[in-house]
């Protein structure tokens, strides 16, 4: 088959197998795509050039920001000490007695350890990680009915599937990927967005919780501006100009210590 396919077709195969194995052999690819191993390397030396993979020894690799956001198993233990001060830093501003949500990201996924122990405390969210966390907790869990994306182990819920007006959600911790004063929290999956800016709408405040290394970032999807964000939780490597940038915005910039 391989050889009569449109180049595009099997470039676009290629990628597909590299998103599943991280690294195929040059020799796996060529039984694969039954390609002669000429064809291949032209396929190889375009997606090379176009920065989607790299060459190593004997095969290729995914270049890792070509899908955007690495998956949310990776994203779980990058940064994790960070995270974990975030998440600290955040549920001391959770009360007993609050109805909360927390987003499917891996530094708010974090929160979910240090709330155990609240009273009378629900919590709506459409992670399923945050769930696992508490389902041998006292807190009450309101989970998002939707499509579940097994990547990011969270439910995207669709506009008729809200009703969540009634839940009365006093404050939403929300990931994002990128944050800027400009154009303020961004993410790279559609869904994901949707329900994040729809939650920004259902609660009372907003707390954006988020390592210090999506900073100067605008990626794909715009979630809101920094003025719908009350507060904005990050670690102490948050470079100063940031800092400074923030004190003329209405955003409370909170930085979590070591």
């Amino acid at each position: 088959m391989g050889d009569y396919m449109f180049p595009l077709e099997r470039q676009k195969k290629i990628l597909e197998l590299l998103m599943i194995k991280k690294v195929i052999k040059i020799t796996e690819l060529t039984e694969e795509l039954e390609v002669s191993v000429d064809t291949l390397r032209r396929d190889l030396n375009l997606l090379t050039e176009q920065g989607k993979i790299e060459k190593i020894y004997g095969g290729v690799k995914l270049v890792e920001s070509t899908f955007g956001e690495s998956s949310i198993d990776e994203r779980m233990i990058s940064h994790l000490k960070e995270k974990e001060m975030i998440a600290q830093k955040c549920s001391e501003f959770i009360n007993d007695g609050d109805c909360i949500y927390i987003d499917s990201g891996s530094t708010t996924y974090q929160i979910a350890k240090y709330i155990k122990n609240k009273k009378n405390l629900t919590v709506v969210t459409n992670s399923i990680p945050v769930v696992n966390e508490l389902l041998n907790s006292d807190v009450e869990l309101v989970i998002i009915g939707g499509k579940v994306r097994k990547n990011e182990k969270s439910v995207v819920t669709y506009e008729y599937l809200f009703n969540f007006s009634e839940l009365n959600i006093l404050k939403a911790f929300i990931c994002a990927s990128g944050i800027t004063i400009e154009k303020g929290i961004s993410d790279y999956n559609l869904e994901e967005a949707i329900t994040r800016k729809k939650m920004i709408e259902l609660s009372k405040e907003i707390f954006v919780a988020a390592d210090s290394t999506k900073f100067g970032k605008d990626v794909t999807i715009g979630i809101a501006s920094l003025d719908k964000i009350d507060y904005m939780i990050t670690d102490h490597n948050l470079p100063t100009h940031f800092v400074n940038q923030f004190k003329k915005t209405s955003t409370n910039l909170i930085i979590s210590q070591n």
